[in-house]
């Protein structure tokens, strides 16, 4: 049995309230359970050096988690002067993912900061940063085409994420901050819409998975991502 009293493959409930903020080009809250995140994009007219002049775009990432998104008070990064390792790691990781559902030719020499605050926290968080990151950028291009300023949708895909884990000796969809906490393995896996592979971090937190292990998470993984991909397609309606 699951802390939650959730089946193996159930996910937490799954929300996504676009425009949620006046300024952001896109914007939306998702809550997945009780781990909360707000994800904002913004559309600026430069490019980074290294791309420039390539008509390429760039989507990046940045992500934070605020104070008392946590059970007890996280000093903020910016009092010690510098981004933590664990926070540098993330917010690469939700740039790459959305890149990967991005034509950056079609997009031209622009470039889309997705920012990913997590409100509260309670396992997931970076999965749902991606995928409510995803919905954030796709109404920021929706901006984009509809103001004339591209004319080919550069999105090529819907990017998700999830993640799943062995708990109990029981491979389950989801996981919250019970089951991460205790998991023998956990993993996070972030697919496109039309069901290709973008990025699989799998790790033993206290015992070894075997390859049939593996691929039954992978199932799981690519069921939560296609209900998550609806909810999302949904929400940009």
């Amino acid at each position: 049995m699951r802390p939650s009293g959730r089946n193996l493959g159930e996910m937490r409930a799954v929300s996504i309230e676009t425009g949620v903020l006046k300024h952001a080009e896109g914007s939306c809250l998702i809550k997945v359970g009780d781990t909360h995140v707000l994800c904002t994009a913004s559309i600026e007219e430069r490019v980074p050096p290294f791309i420039k002049g390539t008509g390429q775009g760039w989507v990046t990432a940045e992500y934070g988690m605020l104070p008392r998104s946590t059970s007890t008070r996280m000093r903020r990064e910016a009092a010690s002067g510098k981004q933590g390792g664990r926070t540098v790691e993330i917010q690469r990781l939700i740039g790459r993912a959305l890149r990967a559902g991005v034509d950056r030719l079609a997009l031209g020499e622009r470039q889309i900061t997705v920012d990913c605050d997590v409100i509260q926290a309670d396992g997931g968080t970076r999965c749902a940063s991606i995928t409510g990151g995803w919905v954030a950028l796709r109404l920021a291009v929706n901006k984009l085409m509809k103001a004339g300023d591209i004319r080919i949708d550069p999105l090529v895909s819907e990017v998700a994420a999830v993640s799943c884990g062995i708990y109990a000796g029981q491979a389950v969809l989801d996981l919250d901050y019970p089951e991460d906490s205790e998991a023998g393995v956990d993993g996070n896996f972030i697919l496109r819409g039309d069901g290709r592979l973008i990025e699989v971090q799998m790790s033993a937190e206290g015992a070894t998975f075997s390859r049939t292990e593996m691929d039954t998470l992978m199932g799981l993984a690519e069921q939560g991502v296609t209900d998550l991909v609806a909810i999302q397609r949904k929400a940009v309606a």
